[in-house]
């Protein structure tokens, strides 16, 4: 006769020495993701003052009235943070969007047509993939001074090139699968095979490659903005703000210190979210 121990609580644990274990996703570090997001994209919403006008005499110090002092041209340090951040993540957030489309577009042809013509288009590709990020920024977004639209298209071609090899390889071992195979032999169609097997089983890749390009995306924008480049004028943005308040650094270290830390953290989260994403479906495949 076998006894089973039960631990307290009533439950009896079914693992067995060696069986796979259920991978949770990284719950914590999506939750500061998003937090970090939301303070971003929500923040312009409580800036307590207006944060383009000019109220005090220039790197004033914290006081009740300004809780992180002004800036270089008397604004009010503590709105502009607020504010700043939306822009850098819409930005960011669409150039990534626009990266993925046009990688998983680009990859899956790849991956779908023949050897030599899928070779073709990632020499093409590859040729988009040796010019530095930093420069195909500079080059649109000087070419087109304050648009929206050019730093979103820098930033996706900057990108784009990455996730189209990402994703080829991923759609050429799904392709490359039995059931697929199976699939082609019974009559499915090419359309009905990318639909229903394709690209369900790349997704996973696909989301893991997003939030990779979207560290890089940040990462790109934020230093347009440092370099005064994209939206011009009085618009709030981080890189602009500590590209502006640095030489005032000595009277006055909020104005530069606090968007460069949420800079920092933006980065960091969204980089950490990245890895335990690929970490998390993984240890999930195997």
């Amino acid at each position: 006769m076998t006894t089973v121990l039960t631990p307290p609580g009533g439950r009896v644990r079914t693992d067995r020495p060696g069986a796979p274990r259920r991978r949770r996703p990284p719950l914590i570090t999506g939750a500061a993701t998003l937090l970090v997001l939301l303070f971003a994209l929500l923040g312009p919403l409580v800036a307590p003052h207006s944060p383009t006008a000019q109220l005090a005499a220039p790197f004033q110090q914290p006081d009740g009235h300004f809780l992180l002092g002004t800036d270089v041209l008397g604004r009010d340090v503590a709105s502009r943070v607020l504010a700043g951040g939306r822009t850098i993540v819409l930005t960011a957030l669409a150039g990534t969007a626009a990266a993925g489309a046009v990688g998983t577009a680009a990859g899956v042809l790849a991956a779908l047509a023949s050897r030599r013509l899928g070779d073709l288009l990632l020499r093409c590709v590859d040729a988009l993939a040796v010019l530095p990020g930093l420069l195909v920024v500079l080059v649109l977004a000087a070419g087109f001074p304050g648009s929206h639209a050019a730093l979103v298209a820098a930033v996706a071609l900057a990108t784009a090139p990455f996730s189209t090899r990402v994703l080829r390889a991923a759609a050429d071992t799904v392709l490359g699968s039995g059931y697929v195979e199976a699939a082609l032999a019974r009559g499915d169609g090419r359309w009905a095979v990318l639909r229903h097997d394709v690209l369900p089983n790349i997704a996973g890749p696909a989301l893991m490659d997003t939030a990779l390009r979207l560290v890089a995306s940040l990462h790109l924008t934020a230093t347009a903005g440092f370099l005064g480049l994209g939206p011009g004028g009085a618009a709030p943005d981080w890189g602009r703000m500590v590209s502006e308040n640095v030489p005032g650094a000595t009277l006055a270290a909020a104005p530069f210190l606090a968007p460069a830390l949420l800079l920092v953290l933006l980065s960091v989260c969204v980089g950490l979210l990245a890895g335990r994403l690929a970490d998390w479906a993984g240890r999930g495949a195997a």
